[in-house]
């Protein structure tokens, strides 16, 4: 448990604080490391959570239908967050410097509704990270964290990089990255607490977990198509893409 903790708050953190070391106005491309991401996330949800999840014959003919409320859940979350949690980077200069104050508590308000959609993403993921007796042995905890650490890495820096030129400081921007930070973990550990204290049933711990199967669906297949424009056809990025596939394939039946 201590070391998922660490991982889900440390590699937002570190990977946000990474913005500190990139001259202002300058953009890393990192795109080949969204793909890789993604393509290991896609697998490790299609071959581990889902097989795992019907495996379990607690509510079973209703887990399609939390996959897909997941998945249609993230394309709302998407609307206020523009897709930062698969490493989206929008940033638009406003010149209307007679509307500065009222431009700038826009700008507060914007960076609020864009932490708190994010937070529930990734408090979403953090419960996935819980391990109730019903799932057995076979649910392997650290192959899904490996896939929610490689996405909330780029995440977490295309949330830095979006806050610091919203309210145009990276110190103010500091505090929403830390509470973003602590929302995965705040998830595992409600999660935990409720699982072991039987307050709620393993059937609807189920259904919470075929609800961020969805959330894990929408992100990875978008992170995988829209990373070729007009989908042209990209050796490198689908020989990366299979790569992080193989990866997580080499997780599941080798480890």
């Amino acid at each position: 448990m201590t070391l998922k903790l660490l991982v889900l708050f440390f590699t937002p953190l570190i990977s946000g604080l990474l913005i500190y070391l990139v001259p202002k106005g300058k953009n890393t491309n990192y795109k080949l490391l969204l793909v890789f991401a993604g393509a290991y996330l896609f697998a490790i949800t299609v071959i581990h959570i889902l097989p795992e999840l019907y495996r379990q014959h607690l509510g079973i003919e209703l887990i399609g239908l939390f996959v897909l409320a997941g998945f249609f859940l993230q394309q709302l979350l998407e609307y206020f967050t523009s897709g930062v949690e698969h490493g989206h980077i929008h940033t638009h200069d406003h010149h209307d410097h007679g509307h500065h104050h009222h431009s700038h508590h826009r700008q507060s308000v914007s960076a609020l509704v864009l932490l708190t959609a994010l937070c529930i993403h990734a408090f979403l993921e953090g419960s996935m990270l819980a391990e109730p007796a019903t799932m057995g042995p076979a649910y392997d905890v650290n192959a899904i964290l490996l896939g929610i650490a490689l996405h909330r890495a780029p995440a977490a820096f295309a949330l830095m990089t979006v806050l610091a030129f919203q309210l145009r400081s990276r110190s103010r921007a500091l505090p929403y990255l830390i509470g973003f930070s602590f929302a995965a973990p705040i998830g595992l550990l409600l999660s935990s607490y409720l699982a072991s204290e039987e307050i709620i049933s393993a059937t609807a711990l189920i259904y919470l977990y075929a609800l961020v199967c969805g959330n894990f669906l929408h992100i990875s297949t978008t992170i995988v198509f829209e990373s070729s424009p007009d989908h042209r056809f990209n050796a490198r990025k689908l020989a990366v893409a299979i790569f992080g596939s193989l990866v997580a394939v080499a997780a599941e039946y080798m480890l």
